[in-house]
């Protein structure tokens, strides 16, 4: 019995798989025009230049138009061209970014801020000096990301409410300045660590809200005029740092011994007659300086070698200030002798730790 030989026209096979490429490339083709018209993949496409975009630190403002994305890429490099070029002039000013969260400006040319800077809401820290600037503008509670404002030695008369909202603020320094109140709305800054009011001449008290700041552990508010410790500052709980030198002091509360976790103190400068004996209670407490030209009475154990504590006791010789004609030329002199004051008693205390007294 012979084999049975199979014979296939190659043609009917050639042509039976060229249809079925053809209908796969034809549901290919359909399948790539659905996933162009799917919003899906336009969401994605806006998602990932919208994030490019915050990386490179662009606002919203100028990629979105009528609150929709323009994801051109020949706009992104647009924009990036022309930031780096207003960026490259403006530092020339006084004006720069010296990094791409770091905002800095500086000079008495400068009397108000620059239109762009609000644009930059990525920025984490503002460091502002010597400026003739007045008001720190409301559009400050856009900047989520704030982590220190560093404004010592301009003009600045008031602070705005709405700095309350900046959530993540760690440090604010408006060092000699020219404000006489502080708003409450910094109490809800819960995780402010540092404050600096010194130099402001003027301020009397802080709100009670500040109480809130349980996170602080540095607080500066020497060169004003406090007549007592805040009721506030002594409901942080986590001071370590107090320096209300260089006021109106004439005692110091009973119940001091609340900052417990308190190390430095220095109230040099006021007119204190006496010292508690609350102070005794602060056991972490290593340096105390404080003016003797009013004293009368402190506790002896203050003294005792065996305690950690540097009691430091100075003798005040106030200067002398010549009476000038132009009352602003005797408030400055008073401003830069209380600078002069506080850097000279800054190097005094690490001179001290740096030789272990």
């Amino acid at each position: 019995m012979g084999h049975k030989v199979v014979v296939f026209d190659i043609s009917v096979v050639r042509a039976l798989w060229e249809t079925r490429v053809k209908k796969h490339k034809a549901w290919q083709k359909k399948e790539a025009e659905r996933l162009e018209k799917s919003a899906l993949e336009k969401i994605k496409e806006e998602w990932n230049f919208v994030a490019e975009c915050r990386r490179k630190g662009i606002p919203q403002a100028v990629y979105c138009k009528n609150g929709f994305v323009d994801t051109s890429v020949r706009l992104l490099d647009k924009i990036e061209r022309n930031s780096l070029a207003r960026q490259s002039s403006l530092s020339k000013e006084g004006h720069k970014w010296s990094s791409e969260f770091v905002f800095e400006l500086f000079g008495e040319h400068w009397k108000e801020f620059p239109d762009s800077l609000k644009e930059q809401t990525h920025l984490k820290e503002w460091h502002i000096s010597n400026t003739l600037i007045q008001i720190i503008p409301t559009y400050i509670e856009l900047f989520q990301a704030m982590r220190i404002l560093d404004l010592p030695k301009n003009q600045i008369s008031r602070l705005p409410a709405e700095i309350g909202r900046l959530k993540n603020l760690k440090e604010l320094n408006v060092s000699f300045n020219y404000l006489k109140s502080i708003p409450p709305e910094l109490g809800d800054c819960e995780n402010l660590e540092k404050l600096d009011c010194s130099g402001n001449l003027e301020l009397t008290e802080l709100p009670f809200e500040l109480s809130n700041l349980k996170q602080a552990s540095f607080v500066d508010i020497s060169a004003n005029k406090f007549s007592s410790v805040p009721i506030c500052v002594l409901r942080m709980s986590n001071l370590q740092w107090l320096d209300i030198s260089n006021n109106n002091l004439n005692d110091l509360p009973q119940d001091i011994d609340r900052l417990e976790e308190l190390q430095t103190f220095l109230l040099y400068k006021n007119k204190l007659t006496y010292l508690p004996y609350a102070l005794l209670n602060l056991k972490k407490l290593t340096l105390l300086v404080v003016s003797g030209d009013h004293l009368v009475e402190l506790p002896t154990a203050l003294c005792d070698s065996s305690t950690p504590l540097k009691f430091i006791s100075l003798m005040d010789n106030p200067i002398e200030n010549t009476q000038c004609q132009d009352g602003d030329e005797l408030v400055e002199s008073e401003r830069d002798r209380q600078h002069f004051d506080k850097e000279f008693m800054k190097a005094y205390i690490e001179d001290l730790k740096e030789r272990g007294v």
